[in-house]
């Protein structure tokens, strides 16, 4: 018999946020969860980059021990945000929190940094695994906070620890669990705990057998609590299989495609990494992803499942479809492994076609691509400027080569230059939106915080989580910030706060 997991998992938008900076990955194997930090500028895009570097570890068996695996697995995502952020400075300061888990046989392999969470049911025992890397809970394991008071400390949301650009090799916490079937574990991101107790969390998992619902329920919890963060959710639990069973296969990784073809990243490996052309052509990189995903059973949310699934965070896709073309060619069967087919020289005239014919395959295929990729483009819409005006935009903020994915829909009479500084570079980064109806409502925001700002200057406050050094030097969280501001603009100006 083998062990595998049953899994669910849900990631929702908080209810003051325009955008989802959590990723998630479960699999038979795996389970990740990540929640990114940096605001506008790369919250989303460290939490699915990490997220995607990471799923190719959902296989049953590795060369070396699991957790060293996957603790230099983690590491290497940690080097990869650096990269990003070499690359594009917009991204510096972002980072991501990584709680992972990795089976294998009866074992579990668990990493972790920073403020996301794993619990564990067991035996009838519900417990946290992870230990917050906090600066209250650093208070708190010091003896100088209590515990109850932690939850309305004005540091709560202060990190002590967390991937990203600040240190080329973060401190993980790492751990091996035996694990028997019927054991539940939950991985979530702050934006559950925030809302919800640990009781609360710890009588749905008991009295929810069915996963996805124990997941939809979680959620539904924190939003009518009002969360203002993200919520990212998995519930994963051992099940036991027999050895032959499908569920217990394992999946090469060098099989993205459908077993017996070739899988279309390999023209991806000769492509000149500074070609322009290629940088274009961000859908395309996002179905290999997808492609890649598809050789396995998973879910996938959040930020990741954005990149995945539209491209919108192209920075992410360009590097997971380089990785995998990458990951493809150190994967090939070792030389000599097969034997050489005897040769036939006059057969091979009559084979000449098959070449031109695979090529011309892969032609229509990737011009199909484009094709559908165009077409759900122009089912989208942004809030964007133009002119020096806010304006609503149909379409995706990217270009395919010479041609435009958007075009203005409806121009405003909103000057960029009457908005609040972090406002307006929103804007200029551009907002998406669910659809016209949507994007309709974030104009009449923007105007309200326009008309707002007309009153008199306010200190620009920057809605991320905070992070610190590992020497304690907190700074103030995006809640004690937006308290701050209330405090220094008592009169309230328009209904400022």
């Amino acid at each position: 018999m083998a062990l595998v997991l049953k899994y669910a998992a849900r990631s929702d938008v908080g209810m003051v946020r325009l955008k989802n900076d959590d990723s998630a990955y479960v699999g038979r194997y795996l389970a990740v969860v990540a929640d990114g930090m940096g605001g506008h500028a790369g919250g989303n895009v460290a939490s699915a980059s990490t997220v995607l570097d990471l799923v190719h570890l959902d296989r049953g068996a590795h060369d070396d021990e699991p957790l060293t695996v996957l603790a230099d697995e983690i590491q290497a995502a940690n080097s990869l945000l650096s990269e990003l952020v070499t690359t594009s400075p917009q991204l510096s300061g972002m980072g991501t929190t990584v709680t992972a888990l990795l089976l294998n046989g009866n074992r579990f392999a668990f990493a972790h940094i920073g403020d996301s969470r794993a619990y564990r049911l067991k035996d009838g025992v519900f417990e946290q695994i992870s230990i917050d890397h906090t600066f209250v809970q650093r208070l708190i394991d010091e003896g100088r906070l209590r515990p109850e008071e932690a939850e309305v400390h004005p540091h709560k949301n202060v990190l002590m620890r967390v991937l990203g650009d600040v240190d080329a090799s973060p401190e993980l916490d790492l751990a091996t669990f035996e694990v028997e079937p019927g054991e539940k574990w939950l991985l979530c991101s702050d934006g559950l705990t925030a809302v919800l107790r640990d009781s609360d969390i710890e009588n749905v998992l008991r009295g929810t057998s069915d996963l996805q619902r124990c997941v939809d329920t979680l959620v539904e919890l924190t939003l009518s609590g009002g969360s203002p963060d993200n919520v990212t959710v998995a519930v994963l639990e051992i099940e036991e299989v027999p050895d032959d069973s499908p569920a217990a296969a394992d999946v090469p990784v060098s099989a993205p495609g459908a077993a017996g073809t070739e899988s279309p990243a390999v023209p991806l490996t000769e492509r000149d990494p500074g070609d322009s052309e290629a940088d274009d052509d961000e859908p395309a990189r996002a179905e290999l992803i997808r492609q890649d995903l598809s050789s396995r059973p998973h879910i996938l949310v959040g930020a990741a499942s954005l990149a995945t699934e539209t491209g919108q965070i192209p920075i992410v896709t360009k590097r997971s479809a380089e990785r995998r073309a990458a990951r493809l060619l150190t994967h090939k069967a070792p030389p000599g492994s097969e034997p050489a087919a005897p040769e036939q020289p006059e057969a091979a005239p009559k084979r000449r076609w098959i070449v031109p014919a695979f090529l011309a395959l892969l032609a229509v295929l990737l011009a199909a691509v484009l094709w559908v990729g165009y077409t759900w483009t122009q089912t989208r819409y942004y809030v964007g400027s133009s002119d020096s005006n806010v304006a609503i935009y149909n379409g995706v903020s990217q270009s395919l080569g010479p041609i435009k994915l958007s075009s203005v829909t409806e121009q405003t009479d909103i000057p960029l230059d009457s908005l609040p500084e972090y406002q307006r570079n929103r804007v200029e980064g551009t907002i998406p939106a669910k659809d016209l109806l949507h994007a309709e409502q974030i104009v009449e925001d923007l105007r309200g915080t326009a008309r707002i700002n007309s009153c008199g200057p306010s200190a620009p406050a920057t809605p991320v989580k905070a992070t610190a050094s590992p020497v304690p030097s907190p700074t103030a969280s995006a809640g004690s910030t937006a308290a701050a501001q209330s405090a220094a603009d008592p009169d309230n100006c328009g209904g400022r706060k």
